[in-house]
């Protein structure tokens, strides 16, 4: 393979800079979040808890998946939309005219995924793979997310004395949907800002640009 000519970084290099990313900002927010909820719940009367208890809580789960969530639902919704829907001069959309390359019925051969080769139902599956793979990271997340936000709200209930409703009824409250929706909303504007500047505006060497002299009118 041509690629064994370059190093492990350099044939990975994207992927290892964004989990180092990752995990830098994944650390900064569990120590800050850690030091902000010993913080509110000793002055709300409670003990402060180790950074390891801190980890189970409804504090950490619910600020964690909350944003986990809107990612997910944003990339899944984007890559069904980007399916149907075309946007004219974005670097983010297919053709205005004529077929793309992604639209071709998938050809078994020696170099296909197993699944093509297979055929049947491991090939519709296969079709489907990236959408339905961010849709069950989307419900993995909001189902996390409701039981983070639903614990740290009891924990919210319990230092004021005050009889907490059931998981059914706290869904029916403003307060998740709240949460929801503030990430929800910031996660489309995002993807209508790139779909939407890539029209006009240009990053030389990046794959989300066109050519820096390509015409605005151009899709890719």
């Amino acid at each position: 393979m041509p690629t064994k000519k370059h190093s492990f970084f350099y044939r990975n290099g994207l992927t290892i800079v964004l989990l180092i990313l990752f995990f830098i900002s994944l650390i900064g927010q569990i120590l800050t979040g850690w030091k902000e909820f010993n913080e509110n719940i000793t002055q709300e009367g409670g003990a402060a808890v180790s950074l390891a208890q801190y980890l189970t809580t409804g504090h950490f789960l619910q600020v964690t998946f909350e944003n986990w969530e809107s990612e997910f639902l944003q990339m899944f919704a984007y890559v069904l939309l980007t399916v149907r829907l075309k946007q004219w001069g974005s670097s983010e959309s297919k053709p205005i005219d004529g077929e793309d390359p992604v639209d071709r019925e998938p050809q078994p051969g020696p170099k296909a995924p197993w699944p093509v080769n297979r055929g049947g139902w491991w090939l519709k599956l296969y079709k489907n793979s990236l959408s339905l793979a961010f849709l069950f990271l989307f419900l993995i997340s909001w189902a996390l997310h409701a039981y983070g936000s639903f614990k740290d709200y009891r924990l919210e209930k319990s230092l004021k004395g005050l009889p907490p409703k059931d998981f059914i009824g706290y869904l029916g409250e403003s307060r998740f949907w709240f949460e929801s929706f503030q990430n929800w909303q910031s996660e489309f504007l995002a993807v209508i800002s790139i779909v939407v500047l890539s029209i006009f505006l240009r990053q030389q060497g990046s794959p989300e640009s066109k050519p820096v002299d390509a015409p605005d009118e151009e899709n890719e």
